[in-house]
């Protein structure tokens, strides 16, 4: 190249020497990066891969900046050999040998052989139809900068999604293995409950999802907002964690299941007892209503209905359930009887107490009219012949059959009078002394 045409002033030979020493340190560390890159897990991932989607797209044109890093790179390596090579002429190098060197190391100096894209591949960065690019030695750098950025930032994401995901994945569908299996034993089956209902679906959409990130990584990649560095985000694991939820959902329904076979005779016999205790006391309400109908008169006594037959045809179906091994169905049918089972022992108790509430009502009336006798007899008063009288009438409607309660009440009501009259001191009257003086 002659002198003519050199951009502004002409390096001398210090700035010579400190150019060529920046632009090798540069060339030893692209050369480094672009190696790194040539080795990176990623990209060989992505050489090797079926891809597709968002990454099979973002890859062709990946690989294109890649192989135009190279070319840069070898522009690059001979414009710097051959700029080093005119400066090892002469130790100490004429004007003629100074513009040189100025025009190789500012000037637009480097070409770089261009072409038509491919068929079906992006337009090139330089534009479409262009045979050669001219660059300056520092506007080459930029370039390769900019092309390695978008090229490590592609690889380094896939990388970290392939990573992470696929991973992640496989672990959860050991889980979903060993979950399917236990349910299996326990009798939780697809169209046979919901929970394996759910397993099946949960390994479809496991299934579909690692074949996605496997094919088309990029498509759970989410970059971090603001970040401008290579990789700035991480892999979105949404539909992971959905299903690992979902795992886990069914892994709970399952414990339950499993808790039912471990203590299903032990729930069976506490529900035969609440029944059992249920029937014993409405049998026990029934008597008393005999009783009630055969000594209480004028009363109301409601009726009592017998034991509800459907709890012991069930409970019955609950334990073949539990002979055949159908735990899914034991489970559901045993929540429902415990709390049917609890609901009836609370109404034959009701029942028992409604029925009995007269007898309740003649024993209190009795308690009372003794109590009063003892407390008259205390005081001396017991041959009264009023509270005898009184004592005598109440006592044969409330120890006679059938009793009428609203008559005795008011009988003992009476004796209850009488007693307190006796019972209430006596003052006795005192004149008031007169006033002898008069007014």
């Amino acid at each position: 190249m002659g002198g003519t045409g050199a951009p502004g002033p002409v390096m001398d030979r210090d700035e010579v020497d400190r150019a060529l020493a920046r632009l090798g340190a540069e060339h030893e560390a692209i050369e480094t990066s672009l190696l790194a890159l040539q080795d990176h897990a990623g990209r060989r991932l992505l050489e090797s891969a079926e891809l597709t989607g968002v990454t099979k797209d973002r890859w062709a044109a990946a690989e294109q900046e890649i192989s135009r890093l190279w070319t840069y790179y070898e522009a690059y390596t001979e414009a710097l050999t051959t700029a080093r090579e005119l400066r090892a002429r002469r130790r100490w190098p004429n004007r003629e040998d100074l513009v040189e060197l100025t025009d190789l190391l500012r000037g637009d100096s480097v070409i770089v052989a261009g072409g038509a894209p491919a068929a079906g591949a992006p337009a090139s960065l330089t534009g479409p139809g262009r045979l050669s690019e001219h660059f300056t030695i520092g506007a080459l750098v930029e370039r390769m900068n900019d092309l390695y950025a978008s090229s490590l930032d592609m690889v380094v994401a896939a990388d970290a999604v392939w990573s992470a995901l696929p991973a992640r994945i496989d672990l959860l569908s050991a889980e979903l293995a060993r979950t399917r299996q236990l349910a299996q034993s326990v009798g939780v089956r697809p169209g046979e409950h919901p929970a394996g209902d759910d397993l099946e679906g949960i390994t479809a959409d496991l299934t579909a999802l690692r074949a996605q990130v496997v094919s088309d990584p990029l498509a759970f990649w989410q970059r971090t907002p603001g970040s401008s560095a290579p990789g700035g985000g991480r892999p979105d694991t949404e539909r992971y964690d959905r299903q690992a939820r979902a795992l886990e959902e069914v892994r709970r329904e399952i414990d339950a299941v499993l808790g039912v076979r471990q203590d299903a005779e032990l729930r069976l016999g506490k529900l035969r007892d609440l029944l059992s205790r249920a029937d014993r006391t409405l049998a026990e309400a029934r008597a008393a209503r005999g009783e009630v109908l055969a000594k209480i008169a004028a009363t109301e006594v409601p009726a009592v209905s017998g034991p509800p037959t459907v709890l012991q045809e069930q409970l019955a179906t609950a334990a073949e359930y539990r002979r055949s091994a159908q735990w899914h169905r034991l489970s559901p049918l045993l929540e429902s009887l415990e709390q049917r089972a609890e609901d009836e022992l609370l109404r034959a108790r009701d029942s028992l107490e409604k029925v009995t509430a007269p007898l309740a009502v003649r024993a209190e009336l009795r308690g009372r009219l003794d109590a009063y006798r003892a407390k008259v007899a205390r005081h001396g008063a017991a041959e009264d012949p009023l509270l005898i009288e009184r004592y005598d009438a109440a006592r044969r409607m409330l120890w006679s059959a059938p009793c009428d309660l609203r008559v005795a009440e008011q009988a003992v009501l009476r004796y209850q009078q009488a007693a307190a009259e006796v019972l209430t001191p006596r003052v006795p009257h005192q004149e008031q002394p007169s006033d002898r003086r008069g007014k």
